[in-house]
């Protein structure tokens, strides 16, 4: 697999015209997404803080606090498919971003909440509340 060298932020801010966020390019929905969990070729990227992340677990995911990117971008593989989420998808759309300045090209960020994620996938294989 081709890795591509990364591209400028304001290469990716020019993408995002009208067109790119109305049709969604850069997300994936819940739908399509929990298609892929356990799937050998995508790596689902948590980016909620330690605090979230151990309040509601998702096993399957890979988690670098969104804070922790730049200094842990080597965890990140770079011949898998990534999806980027969150609590609200904001943090997913700004590592969307970062991992696209960085030359990842097999990217989505999840669009819609994470508890529609939670919904979608079957509790205790797929998810876990952790200690309240």
């Amino acid at each position: 697999m081709k890795i591509s060298d990364p591209v400028p932020f304001a290469e990716i801010l020019r993408e995002m015209d009208l067109e790119f966020l109305v049709l969604g390019e850069y997300g994936i929905t819940v739908e399509e997404a929990v298609k892929f969990v356990n799937h050998d070729h995508f790596v689902f990227l948590d980016l909620r803080t330690k605090e979230e992340h151990d309040h509601l677990l998702f096993p399957f995911a890979l988690h670098i606090p969104i804070s922790e990117l730049p200094d842990r971008i080597k965890e990140v593989p770079r011949d898998k498919f990534i999806i980027t989420f969150c609590l609200t998808g904001f943090r997913a759309a700004m590592g969307y971003a970062y991992l696209r300045t960085q030359g990842f090209d097999e990217i989505k960020a999840l669009k819609g909440r994470l508890d529609e994620m939670a919904g979608a996938v079957t509790p205790n294989r797929f998810y876990r509340l952790g200690p309240v």
